[in-house]
């Protein structure tokens, strides 16, 4: 091999003989050589005046298998399926190469952000022969430049953990085995059981179709879900198009988030359902048994802290008081069974809502919802104060009612300057100013064949 020009007494090294004395790393001499000898890091740089290997943005000795202030030769920065493998970032082919933070072993994967060899763990570009150390992939070459480890490809891109894509894989909400089975949401909670502070819950009911097909294709009950930014919807006539998985889901992405779970009941005319920013970590329907084109869809879901929140969604016959005091009955022992049987501790939250048809609120269904929730008042209203729920704003079709537990949380419902202490019926028509429930229009709530108005309660549940 050809040496470099000057003085010098150093080791012959190359990847299976490595450097062995302390400061000293194998400088490839010229660079596209095998072999080198071992020279300090300066001593390096001065005889290769190119400013590094193979015409590498990165100090001779760059951020590969000697970097990170190894002396033995040992990979740093991690495992060799993480971002700072032996062809790290600052190599010719670093981090945004197909190894890098975008590969099939990047953050979304089996393997992905969160699991023992990604950019998190205690292996990690943090760790403490990482890339931070004086020769790594955090020098003023290294994995800082635009193609590193930080780049848009790396485990904190777009494609990471916690992005559009993750919580989106082949098991997410929406998929074959969407959000309602055991495997939706891409995660086991909503957030931590024991971190300290609060999270609000937004609730909202939603018999708002418009138009002749009992349907969201017209979308103004779409826009008014968009506007008010519900946390929680207990949703009915939950048809959307052709009623496709890939269809649904696309209107829960489009007006809600690619982050939301949902539950649609099967086999319905009219289904109901639930949507969801946190995961539906178990779900299904219980029989009405007084109507055959719709049951009582229900979900489990996983919100932060120690108790679940159980949601149903409802759709109360129009006939007369005594058929919706059935149905009543026939709910509260599902969630009686449903909470024995399976033991469902008592302190998990329980919310009843959607369309109920009451003509007062003194009806027998009422008083027999109060068995496992709460029906006193005040009632949300509208800017105006008015509480009716009709078209007419004379009834209180539609509720949103929950158990004790859940109740000691309740919050005034804030939306942009406005705050709705008891929470609010949403009638576009007449809240101002509109463009606090933006995209939402003055004449969304007034559209042909609109026949309900949407009810929202707030509350802020503590995370431990």
């Amino acid at each position: 091999m050809e040496l470099p020009q000057g003085n010098f007494c150093a080791d012959i090294c190359s990847d299976l003989t490595p450097c062995r004395a302390p400061g000293a790393y194998c400088c490839l001499t010229p660079p596209d050589q095998d072999t080198g000898v071992c020279l300090t890091v300066d001593e390096c740089i001065r005889r290769n005046s190119d400013g590094g290997t193979g015409g590498d943005g990165g100090i001779p000795p760059d951020a590969g298998p000697r970097d990170a202030g190894h002396t033995d030769g040992t990979p740093d920065a991690g495992t060799a399926v993480d971002a700072g493998s032996s062809v790290d970032a600052g190599s010719a082919v670093d981090a945004g190469s197909s190894v890098d933070a975008g590969s099939a072993v990047d953050a979304g994967s089996s393997v992905d952000a969160g699991s023992a060899v990604d950019a998190g763990s205690s292996v990690d570009a943090g760790s403490a022969v990482d890339a931070g150390s004086s020769v790594d992939a955090g020098s003023a070459v290294d994995a800082g430049s635009t193609v590193d480890a930080g780049s848009s490809v790396d485990a904190g891109s777009a494609v990471d953990a916690g992005s559009t894509v993750d919580a989106g894989s082949s098991v997410d909400a929406g998929s074959s085995v969407d959000a309602g089975s055991s495997v939706d949401a891409g995660t086991s909670d909503g957030g931590s059981d024991s971190d300290g502070g609060y999270t609000q819950i937004r609730i909202m009911a939603a018999n708002i179709t418009s138009g002749n097909g009992q349907d969201y294709d017209p979308g103004h009950g779409l826009r008014l879900m968009q506007g008010v930014k519900p946390d929680v919807v207990l949703i009915q006539e939950f048809n959307y198009k052709s009623n496709s998985v890939a269809d649904i889901r696309d209107m829960v992405d489009t007006n809600f988030g690619t982050g939301f779970s949902y539950y649609r009941e099967t086999g319905a005319q009219i289904p109901n359902g639930i949507i969801s920013r946190f995961p539906i970590i178990e779900s299904g329907e219980w029989k009405d048994p007084k109507v055959s084109n719709r049951d009582f869809a229900w979900a489990r879901i996983d919100i932060p802290g120690p108790h679940d929140l159980w949601a149903v969604s409802v759709h109360l016959l129009t006939s007369n008081g005594t058929d919706r005091n059935a149905e009543a009955t026939s709910l509260v022992n599902f969630i009686k069974g449903k909470f024995s049987q399976d033991g469902v501790p008592a302190s998990d939250y329980l919310t009843i809502g959607g369309d109920f048809n009451t003509d007062t609120r003194s009806e027998s269904c009422l008083t027999t919802f109060k068995q496992v929730v709460t029906t006193v008042g005040p009632h949300p209203a509208d800017k105006n104060g008015k509480d009716g729920t009709n078209a007419g704003r004379s009834k209180p079709y539609d509720h949103v009612l929950v158990d004790d537990d859940l109740y000691l949380y309740r919050v005034p419902t804030v939306i942009g300057g406005s705050s709705f202490a008891n929470g609010l019926v949403l009638d576009s028509r007449v809240y101002i100013p509109i463009a606090e429930i933006y995209p939402a229009l003055s004449s969304d709530s007034g559209a042909s064949g609109m026949q309900h108005m949407g009810v929202v309660k707030t509350f802020l549940t503590p995370n431990f």
